[in-house]
């Protein structure tokens, strides 16, 4: 891979597009060189009375002709010019975007708990933002000046090599400035760039907790968190535009020095005879026309350095490997079996799953439960490979799980969760979720059968319904049914349920049940279990305690070996007297 498209992070397409539009850029600027040669022909026309010789307006009319002719080459070069670089760059940033969104798809949920959802999102949209401007109003312009600079000064140089290094002496000088304090610049970029993420999660935080926020009158000025987040991202940016404007003004002081440079030694050339007076109107008027392309550089030197930090966190996250596997093995059987597996969410943390052996039969429906942090949602979520276990193994089917294609493995199976997650997009669409090569009626069914047609007909536009964010405009046991019936239409042999009861009232609870009674039908169904009374029934109960299993079984089995099951189940039911 070229250097540069490994420091900007381009793909292939985007590098060579990158290319094409230095080239656009590096045309505009030669094409600008007609206008000003068109102008000196004309200002030596002018001067001639003052020579003694006599204007000709037949060559005054032939370059006004040339420099309308000049006007339009140059428009066209700018409008290549537009669609190679900006164009182009919009296309390069979105396709970043959907590149890191489908790095992300694939990651582990390790990754997640590991960084918040607001640096993702800042990964995705503000760095992205940031390359998309530098590479349209940046890179192919820093290159293209520096490709015009270096042809104009070797062209001045033949012409008159002491008037090139009056006008070029200034340059060294400015840019070793602008290079020098990288290291400064990248210092308080990097510490506004974290305050700009310290926002960003504390805004969401605000957001997301503001039913809490006004109920304990946390809210404006008295949110402190935010206000002092605010305070500091202000403080860092000031901070950093003032070094960052220290510098730059500095540099162009320097260069605006290389004017006078110019004219002093184009002045004492003319004076002692060592220089025409037209070479030296020239090389001013080229002083004033190249300084102004230098002065961009100047200025854009640093938004490539902070550019540099979103840089370094994009390939921070697509460096982050991503789970893998096999797409073509397929699955007969469904029995789920867990060999001496071992797990824990964090490397300095304690064991969440501890040394955990037990089998999880086929077409039967198997119960997690046990007391609040003993390991039912993360067996549960090992089992859809949401985690790699750390030591040993999870088979299905007799085939290891962690040798399977996520995806692969997740057409396996079906979710239906305490917390739903519902799109804002129509009530349709979210459950076309399931099975996106479902036709209408198909959808339409699944619907039907988890209950939710009685809801879904009273709404305004039925199923064209939009929802609204997550869901908020239908009740809990709404967004229940519609999980269940994207659960049905998936029709996967394996069914994970979360309780999915635990927190609804009584008629809700009833839909729920019986649209859950739908999607269980001769399926491997392992269902986390809050409410005992829910699963006697069940075909095996295993207990957890702790981390590990500590007894399996049938109801009645446990019930009569006096162990943890029995103690909960007494204790829910004694619960259930209890009254204000």
């Amino acid at each position: 891979m070229p250097k540069l498209q490994e420091i900007l992070l381009l793909s292939d397409k985007g590098y060579k597009d990158l290319k094409q539009a230095t080239i656009a850029v590096t045309i505009t600027n030669f094409s600008l060189i007609l206008p000003f040669f068109v102008t000196m022909q004309i200002f030596g026309e002018i001067v001639k009375p003052f020579t003694g010789e006599e204007i000709s307006w037949n060559r005054i009319w032939l370059l006004f002709a040339l420099g309308i002719v000049s006007a339009i080459i140059v428009f066209f070069s700018h409008k290549n010019d537009y669609k190679k670089t900006y164009v182009v760059s919009y296309l390069e940033a979105e396709n970043a975007r959907v590149a890191m969104a489908e790095h992300i798809r694939k990651l582990p949920m390790s990754v997640f708990n590991s960084k918040d959802l607001s640096e993702i999102t800042t990964n995705m949209m503000a760095d992205c933002a940031i390359f998309e401007h530098v590479l349209s109003h940046v890179v192919p312009q820093l290159l293209a000046n520096l490709i015009s600079l270096t042809v104009t000064c070797t062209a001045m140089a033949i012409f008159d090599w002491r008037m090139a290094l009056a006008v070029f002496c200034s340059v060294p000088i400015a840019f070793f400035i602008i290079f020098a304090s990288k290291k400064l610049q990248s210092k308080f970029g990097n510490a506004h760039s974290d305050a700009k993420l310290s926002v960003s999660n504390q805004v969401q935080e605000y957001i997301e907790g503001i039913k809490v926020i006004k109920a304990c009158r946390l809210s404006g000025s008295s949110f402190t968190v935010l206000e002092n987040a605010l305070k500091t991202m202000r403080n860092l940016a000031i901070k950093f535009e003032f070094i960052t404007g220290v510098f730059v003004t500095s540099s162009q002081v320097i260069i605006q020095a290389g004017v006078g440079a110019t004219i002093f030694l184009g002045t004492y050339l003319l004076t002692e005879s060592k220089i025409e007076l037209m070479t030296l109107l020239a090389f001013l008027l080229i002083v004033t026309r190249i300084y102004g392309g230098i002065l961009v550089e100047l200025t854009l030197l640093p938004e490539l350095f902070y550019h540099q930090i979103a840089i370094g966190r994009r390939k921070k996250l697509t460096a982050t490997s991503i789970m893998e596997g096999d797409t073509d093995t397929k699955l007969k059987s469904y029995d789920i079996d867990f060999e001496n597996v071992t797990f824990k969410y964090n490397k300095e943390g304690n064991d969440t799953i501890k040394n955990m052996s037990v089998s999880i039969p086929s077409n039967g429906i198997t119960a997690l439960v046990g007391p609040s942090g003993s390991g039912k949602s993360t067996v549960s979520r090992l089992i859809a490979r949401f985690w790699d276990v750390n030591n040993g193994v999870i088979k299905i089917g007799g085939v290891d799980i962690k040798t399977l294609d996520p995806e692969h493995l997740m057409s396996y199976m079906s979710f239906v969760f305490q917390d739903v997650v519902l799109f804002n997009d129509t009530i349709y669409n979210n459950i076309l979720i399931g099975d996106m090569n479902a036709t209408k009626e198909e959808v339409i069914a699944a619907a039907k059968a988890a209950c939710c047609d009685d809801f879904i007909d009273k709404l305004p536009n039925g199923y064209d319904t939009i929802l609204g964010e997550n869901g908020s405009t239908l009740s809990g046991g709404e967004r229940q049914r519609l999980s269940v019936a994207r659960a049905l239409l998936k029709n996967a042999p394996i069914v994970l349920l979360d309780e999915a009861t635990a927190s609804l009232d009584p008629e809700n609870e009833v839909s729920i049940q019986k649209a859950i009674s739908s999607l269980i039908e001769n399926r491997t169904v392992i269902v986390i279990a809050h409410r005992l009374k829910t699963i006697t029934e069940a075909n095996k109960i295993i207990v957890l305690d702790n981390g590990e299993m500590v007894e399996e079984g049938t109801h009645n089995f446990l019930m009569e070996k006096d162990g943890l099951y029995k103690r909960l189940f007494t204790i829910q039911q004694e619960s259930l007297g209890w009254s204000i």
